[in-house]
């Protein structure tokens, strides 16, 4: 457990923000270059440790079948890396979706912390990956997508596999904003059990419980928790930026990222890049509850109008299916199914 005490050097909890790429999934991955500069430029005088940048599902991800972003990956990179003067910059990547040469061209443009990204029982599939962002000279880092569907001890051995194949950190995503506080602390617990590198979490706040699950992280042992600006992100939105730093603080725990300065990231977020701030709406509230990856609200509600049926139930077929952040495909027969049984 973290020493939460203020006493003697204050414990220290290292930010990483992805709003300008898990806030992509919000705004269908349209967000401009002077949308990503202008946010930025914000977080990085707000002393952000790391700014992710990508569309939303990552390096080499721009498709028909998940959405094509406004920019290219090259063009996001150049924009966000002349912004940023301290933060250094962070992409993602899952196999499958970006290649070596996605990472390669993404240290030539600058990037600094590299994410390699697998589902949860898949960590095998990083290891190609994960050497060649060791050998780029990046720091390498292991997540491990859509954390629910697999027990803590599961988990914590997928991590330490990810160390194996040289993450330098490695970590969990809550890709359905499904857990609870205890979830997270049993889950995060077992995995620092099992590595000797820092640990990370990422929130989604389906139920509400984003900045209380990140939380529960660090008590647990987590010191690489991700946050973005208002919460921008999949579904409901992620662990909120400025709402954590302010109750870390709080809590005496040092994120070198200054208040009043990210409160003013925070508001040009909301004024530059989103419609509308995320809210817990009865959809994605569903999606947590089934354990659906966030990012399948627009296409479920885009079904589910089309087919003439509540995008509820169509939520939890596909909870039932267990499906994955990839395979959007099968919404579709989720739905045709669902209107067969009716």
């Amino acid at each position: 457990m973290m020493d939460l005490s203020t006493s003697g050097q204050r414990p220290q909890v290292l930010i990483h923000d992805p709003t300008l790429r898990d806030g992509h999934h919000a705004v269908g991955h349209q967000l401009d270059a002077d949308q990503l500069h202008d946010y930025a430029a914000a977080a990085n005088a707000a002393g952000v440790p790391v700014v992710e940048v990508g569309h939303g599902n990552g390096l080499g991800a721009s498709s028909l079948q998940i959405g094509r972003a406004k920019l290219s990956d090259a063009s996001m990179l150049k924009v966000v890396r002349d912004a940023l003067t301290h933060s250094r910059m962070g992409v993602f990547m899952a196999p499958g979706w970006g290649t070596a040469d996605d990472l390669r061209a993404a240290v030539a443009h600058g990037a600094d912390v590299m994410r390699i990204a697998a589902h949860c029982t898949e960590a095998d599939v990083t290891e190609h990956h994960l050497g060649i962002a060791r050998d780029l000279g990046a720091e390498a880092q292991g997540v491990l997508l859509m954390s629910h569907m697999a027990s803590p001890g599961q988990l914590a051995e997928q991590c330490a596999l990810l160390t194996t194949f040289g993450a330098q950190a490695v970590g969990v995503m809550d890709s359905a904003g499904h857990y609870l506080p205890a979830d997270v602390t049993e889950r995060i617990s077992a995995i620092i059990q099992a590595v000797d590198v820092p640990v990370i979490f990422h929130g989604h706040n389906n139920l509400s419980l984003a900045v209380a699950n990140s939380l529960a992280a660090v008590e647990a042992g987590a010191s690489i928790i991700d946050a973005t600006a208002r919460g921008f992100g999949a579904g409901a939105g992620n662990t909120q930026l400025e709402v954590l730093v302010a109750v870390l603080e709080r809590q005496g725990i040092d994120t070198g990222i200054g208040l009043r300065e990210v409160l003013r990231a925070a508001d040009a977020a909301e004024a530059r890049l989103m419609k509308a701030q995320p809210v817990i709406d009865s959809v994605s509230l569903a999606s947590g509850l089934a354990g659906v990856f966030s990012g399948f609200k627009k296409p479920v509600l885009e079904t589910a109008r089309r087919e003439g049926l509540d995008p509820l139930d169509l939520f939890f077929a596909l909870g039932e299916l267990q499906v994955v952040a990839g395979q959007e495909d099968l919404i579709a027969d989720a739905a045709r199914q669902l209107k067969a049984a009716r």
